[in-house]
């Protein structure tokens, strides 16, 4: 019994003593999608948030996130790869045993990997994309991660991930992951809110009415879905309301574009492009509402970001995105164009728009970044 008593204790005072942290950070300076946020996000409210334990920020270039916390700087071996394997695999683990942390966070799901087992590991798994949908995925992606990611997994002791949907696929794919998976619901920045500007709209040459849409312009995006229902929705329907769409061309974006060329009503179809972070609340409350076609997601930030701002959604009826959306948005089955187009059209007729535009607000504000970096702390310090 004090034997008992006496290990009981002495574990509670190590999981309440000061941690020493490492975090990945790699996405920051790799891309500008979505774990590139996910990363950034946590990153700077963990730092804000958890006074406790100490930081160390590991990422490609030297620019610091945060001038209060450690920053350390390794470049890949191979320059001209994005993923590079001899630093993945062996100077990024050598650098680490060397600082000899408590626990290392890698968030884009992909390591970390060769560590002693006495350095705990944390795993962010956002979706199984590459497993699920392969033929969305390059091929070297999708071969990546059915070789290793089952691994990942069984060594990891903490997976992170952003939807009760994508913690079911993740169980479903590896039993390893049972009781070490946690949903922590991501957040919206304060600046996403009802704001509007004629300069904004002048900016990016958008005129009003017109529906929305944002993501990179690949096939799980779904987009030549919308082009279909927009073409039946114009068609079909007196009003006039033009289609915004914005994001960079990605990859397999040829056959998109190839029907946008050729569609009916290709001059009420603006393409934007890249548009800046601090422009998209604008461009949020400002249309018609929003639409979010795509055919899986592990999250769905943008539809979030797009409540958080006011706007009626219009959004797929698969994966996390009813989780996001909940009783707040219009759903349709991403495989019919015609669903999509009967709930554009219903957003105007059964004036629905002003009803979702206050639901959306109010499901928003379920979510925030401190709610989801509470729960990551509590789980660090349990580890």
């Amino acid at each position: 019994m004090l034997k008992d008593t006496f290990f009981s204790a002495r574990d509670h005072i190590l999981k309440n003593t000061n941690k020493h942290i490492i975090i990945i950070a790699d996405p920051i300076d790799q891309q500008l999608a979505g774990i590139y946020y996910f990363t950034i996000n946590l990153v700077k409210h963990l730092i804000r948030i958890d006074k406790k334990n100490k930081y160390t920020i590991i990422k490609l270039n030297k620019k610091k996130i945060d001038d209060t916390i450690e920053h350390i700087s390794l470049k890949n071996s191979i320059r001209f790869l994005r993923n590079d394997p001899i630093r993945k695999f062996h100077t990024l683990p050598k650098l680490i045993k060397k600082l000899n942390p408590d626990i290392v966070i890698e968030p884009a799901h992909f390591g970390p990997f060769n560590l002693p087992s006495h350095i705990k590991r944390v795993t962010c798994i956002h979706d199984l994309t590459p497993l699920l949908f392969p033929k969305y995925h390059p091929f070297g992606s999708v071969v990546a991660h059915k070789l290793f990611l089952k691994t990942v997994i069984t060594k990891a002791d903490l997976i992170i991930t952003n939807s009760v949907h994508t913690q079911t696929d993740i169980h479903e794919f590896s039993k390893d992951s049972l009781g070490k998976t946690i949903v922590a619901h991501l957040g919206k920045r304060e600046t996403f809110k009802n704001r509007k500007s004629r300069d904004v709209l002048d900016h990016y040459k958008v005129s009003e009415p017109y529906f929305f849409t944002l993501g990179t312009i690949e096939p799980r995006k779904n987009l030549t879905t919308l082009l279909e229902a927009y073409n039946i929705f114009r068609r079909s329907y007196k009003k006039k309301v033009k289609l915004v769409i914005a994001g960079e061309f990605g990859w397999k974006s040829t056959n998109f574009y190839k029907r946008f060329l050729k569609h009916q009503f290709k001059e009420d179809i603006i393409l934007l492009g890249y548009a800046n972070r601090q422009d998209l609340p604008y461009l949020y409350s400002h249309a018609e509402a929003f639409i979010y076609p795509s055919l899986y997601e592990g999250f769905g930030l943008s539809v979030l970001e797009a409540m958080a701002c006011g706007t009626a959604c219009i959004i797929s009826n698969t994966s996390s995105l009813p989780e996001v959306g909940s009783g707040a948005a219009l759903y349709f089955n991403p495989n019919s164009p015609l669903e999509l187009k009967e709930q554009m059209i219903s957003l105007f007729e059964d004036k629905l728009q002003k009803d979702l535009q206050l639901k959306a607000v109010h499901q928003a504000a379920n979510f925030s970044w401190e709610k989801f970096t509470c729960i990551i702390t509590n789980q660090l310090n349990q580890l």
